[in-house]
């Protein structure tokens, strides 16, 4: 019997304020005090379990994230460049708000706006997943049957997860990824099961 790839994914603590309900995507932004603190509960909670390898962005608010995490101070995690956030072109700075009103669009439908290449000069899904694939079936086929983590980005999380479920990407809005939040999978030849979703350290344990 195949043993299972349990997979962690872990996004960044919460951003610098400025960058509240902005779309970020490759602007390299330091985390908030309270992602900072966010951060060290969520590294608490990761040092209580055990891990073969970590990988994450380079981007800061991803190291700056991982930083409090004994684990990765003693065995430097592996940065993976194509776990970068997704490059949202020409809404990159811009809040929801002024999305609605340059584009006529509705923030929120980001993900169908992505896909159908509807954000002017911005990645598209295809190259997204590709970048984005080809690093997550390296790290699966290096640790199978291993437990492993990946911090990254709720962009790269949804795509992520997009993959491995064979869900479309649009359909990826239906599901939240809080900042500091761990999602678990388990990843079987055929099959892979979603364990945990959108788990919070700094607040879902006191």
């Amino acid at each position: 019997m195949d043993t299972p790839t349990r997979l962690f994914l872990i996004r960044h603590a919460e951003v610098a304020e400025p960058y509240h309900r902005v779309f970020g995507g490759r602007i390299d932004m330091d985390l908030s005090a309270e992602g900072q603190r966010q951060a060290a509960a969520l590294g608490r909670y990761l040092a209580s379990l055990s891990f073969d390898a970590v990988y994450a962005s380079p981007m800061k608010r991803v190291q700056q994230t991982l930083a409090g995490w004994d684990r990765v101070r003693s065995c430097p995690d592996t940065v993976v460049d194509g776990f970068r956030e997704v490059d949202f072109g020409g809404w990159t700075g811009l809040s929801w708000d002024q999305v609605q009103e340059r584009f006529q669009t509705e923030a929120h439908r980001w993900l169908d706006q992505l896909d159908r290449g509807g954000i002017p000069g911005a990645e598209s899904a295809a190259g997204f997943r590709e970048r984005v694939e080809a690093p997550l079936r390296d790290v699966l086929e290096k640790h199978a049957g291993q437990q492993i983590a990946v911090a990254c980005h709720g962009g790269v999380i949804r795509m992520m997860l997009s993959i491995l479920l064979d869900i479309p990407l649009p359909k990826m809005a239906r599901f939240e990824f809080d900042y500091a939040s761990v999602t678990v999978v388990q990843v079987l030849p055929h099959k892979t099961e979603v364990h945990l979703a959108n788990f919070t350290p700094w607040r879902d344990r006191s």
